[in-house]
């Protein structure tokens, strides 16, 4: 019962964030607004534009996770690969964080590799994004520094916080325990004879071998390229749909930018396809470059909900893809 209950909580806990976070944004919100404006004012071929750049940044995942599997001596069909991502992100949709377990699930039913190695290389890239994506934010910090200033002091958060954080001696303490446990969790690894721990310490030593995989790739500049590619993407499938509104389509690639970098930040919080945050952030700073609270609150809604009903579909189409492709492939 009590796993039962700590599964739904995990579930649960990231919906009520979300929950909490947009009945805040529009508690008093008129939606007949932003239906009127969906069907009279807004150029839908942009948003459907949008997808394709949500399509291609997937396929580039697909493709560029090839490259870390590859250095750890694994080769999975790059159609599996692939279509693992569209599940996985659609998974997200759903599940907050179970999209990383659907789509390594899904080289070891397929092609074979061991879950745990490819959960380490999967960690390893999203270190590489997440660091990128603190990069992307930092540049923004520097070039639109007013912007992202007002945009802290308007929602409460104090630079301090993180300056009170390296100054306290109990962070430093946290983090010498932690990598203590590290190590002796190591050690007695190797020391232990026991054949369960023995099968955990297969486990960890997969999954380490997983996560060092960037340490091997054959070619890391198409790693790199790759990488940016993704960004890329992610980039244009948020900018492209400024065009689809009159009230946004002025903006600009630098707001946008701005917007994006801060979106960045504020998805870290694990809410289905980073719902509530997302569309804090996005409302907000819309507010800052002149929009109205109304428009950007529809703005938010449309684009959002607009993306994340393609992006289940993309993922459910690909579910069924991998069923036939890999039936017809094992037949064969």
């Amino acid at each position: 019962m009590k796993k039962v209950i700590k599964k739904i909580s995990k579930w649960l806990f990231p919906l009520l964030i979300a929950a909490a976070i947009l009945i805040y944004m529009y508690h008093d919100f008129d939606f007949r607004g932003t239906w009127e404006l969906l069907r009279g004012n807004t150029n839908l071929v942009w948003l459907f534009a949008s997808l394709i750049f949500i399509l291609l940044s997937h396929y580039l995942r697909g493709i560029r996770w090839l490259l870390t599997l590859e250095s750890i001596h694994y080769r999975p069909r790059t159609i599996n690969s692939v279509l693992s991502i569209y599940v996985a992100y659609a998974s997200n949709i759903l599940v907050p964080r179970v999209g990383e377990i659907s789509r390594c699930g899904v080289l070891t039913k397929y092609d074979g590799i061991p879950f745990s190695k490819s959960l380490g290389t999967l960690v390893a890239e999203r270190i590489v994004d997440f660091l990128l994506a603190m990069l992307i934010f930092l540049v923004m910090l520097v070039c639109q520094f007013d912007k992202l200033v007002s945009f802290f002091d308007k929602t409460g958060t104090r630079s301090g916080t993180l300056s009170t954080l390296l100054h306290s001696p109990w962070f430093y303490v946290v983090i010498v325990v932690i990598t203590a446990l590290v190590f002796l969790i190591r050690y007695l690894f190797k020391r232990s004879k026991n054949s369960s721990v023995a099968g955990v310490k297969k486990t960890f030593d997969n999954f380490v071998e997983g996560f060092v995989s960037l340490k091997k790739i054959r070619r890391p500049w198409l790693f790199i390229l790759y990488t940016l590619l993704i960004w890329l993407c992610y980039y244009l499938e948020f900018y492209i749909c400024f065009y689809s509104f009159p009230f946004t389509s002025s903006l600009g690639p630098v707001a946008a930018a701005v917007i994006f970098a801060a979106i960045n930040v504020a998805v870290i919080v694990p809410t289905p396809n980073g719902a509530g945050p997302w569309h804090f952030v996005v409302i907000t700073l819309l507010c800052m470059y002149g929009v109205s609270e109304a428009d950007a609150g529809s703005f938010a809604l449309i684009v959002h909900t607009f993306q994340s009903m393609f992006v289940l579909l993309f993922g459910a189409i690909a579910w069924i893809l991998l069923q036939l492709i890999n039936r017809k492939h094992h037949e064969n």
